[in-house]
């Protein structure tokens, strides 16, 4: 098969809870060409109970999120998330970027819990597992009816994206910075373009993504930066670069984590690996392995974000002394619960 150009993955390879799958590995045999050469997205709807998903996890800050779609045509190559696609019956390869299932009660699902007696108000993040800006957003305005919700209810948020129409909610986020009830962060993996079209084809470019960003510190809503995720070989000398320019774009907090590969993500990231970068397959293999106890997956609390060993302490060296230099005394400011309006409504009292 021919480098499929817009997608991350190349390949789609087999959901473990499925008994059958289909092969294209006799293609010679075909008269035609093949449909999956050229994947086109499909939108499925999905009509949950609840939407507001929860985790315990010491290594996300925040314990609720939501995802109002699952899939991403973002389409980057390393994504965590592409292992819960398989829940779906679907592939993690390509249809993790082209099969992607809404929700379109999202909204709904959210005020009734706001409205709940037992709710406690508490941040809740966007993005959890999939991007709530990826392409489709701009059709079902899913995120911004979430975000009218938050607003009505004054209830903090927290935003981590890799696309820039975030920006066209900006009427709705100043209104929730100025009670110090959201935080945006983008993601940003490289400032290379011609990287980021192979590794993360349809996110906005980090040129979009600053533009934003500028756009929203002179807005006074508290934007950062998530640097990940750091690949050794490929974009970790970018790191304090990427830290100077957000830092020069008003961004007020920095974090990154490095790359892992668990499940069916390691055999789709080797085999893009050996189609983009024949000329590193094993550099850049054998630095992840070393990352992970010789493993490209984890699945240790702390590590797996982080990783060990010598590339790991190389890594977050060179991330802490650039975040000295370009974020010295910058922050975050703790966001409010107290704000929260019980039935949504102004109170009078």
């Amino acid at each position: 098969m021919d480098y499929i150009k817009g997608k991350g993955a190349q390949i789609n390879v087999p959901n473990k809870f499925l008994k059958h799958h289909i092969s294209t590995e006799e293609i010679e045999g075909l008269d035609e060409e093949l449909l999956t050469n050229k994947p086109k997205t499909e939108v499925f709807t999905e009509t949950p109970k609840k939407i507001i998903s929860t985790n315990k996890s010491p290594d996300i800050g925040m314990t609720a999120s939501i995802n109002p779609y699952q899939g991403c045509e973002h389409g980057c190559i390393y994504c965590y998330a592409r292992n819960s696609h398989e829940y779906w019956g679907f592939s993690a390869g390509l249809d993790f970027e082209t099969k992607i299932i809404v929700k379109p009660e999202a909204p709904e699902l959210l005020e009734r819990e706001f409205l709940k007696a037992s709710w406690k108000p508490r941040t809740i993040m966007l993005s959890g597992n999939t991007d709530c800006y990826q392409p489709l957003e701009k059709k079902f305005k899913l995120t911004r009816k979430l975000l009218e919700v938050f607003n009505k209810y004054q209830n903090p948020v927290g935003i981590i994206t890799k696309n820039a129409l975030v920006s066209r909610d900006i009427d709705i986020l100043k209104e929730l910075a100025s009670c110090n009830l959201v935080h945006v962060i983008f993601s940003i993996t490289t400032l290379d373009e011609k990287l980021r079209q192979k590794l993360e084809p349809r996110t906005a470019s980090a040129a979009k993504k600053l533009k934003a960003m500028e756009e929203f510190a002179q807005n006074d809503i508290p934007v950062g930066v998530m640097n990940a995720p750091i690949i050794p070989g490929l974009n970790h000398h970018e790191i304090p670069e990427i830290l100077k320019v957000t830092s020069n774009a008003g961004a007020s907090f920095a974090s990154y984590t490095v790359v892992r590969l668990n499940g069916q993500i390691g055999t789709i990231f080797h085999d893009w690996l050996k189609k983009t970068f024949p000329d590193r397959v094993d550099k850049v293999w054998h630095q992840i392995q070393d990352l992970h106890g010789g493993n490209v997956n984890d699945v240790e609390f702390g590590r797996r974000i982080k990783g060990d060993g010598k590339i790991s302490e190389i890594i977050r060296k060179l991330f802490e002394v650039s975040k000295r230099k370009y974020f010295k005394d910058r922050s975050f400011p703790a966001l409010e619960t107290s704000h929260f309006r019980r039935g949504g409504s102004y109170s009078l009292f």
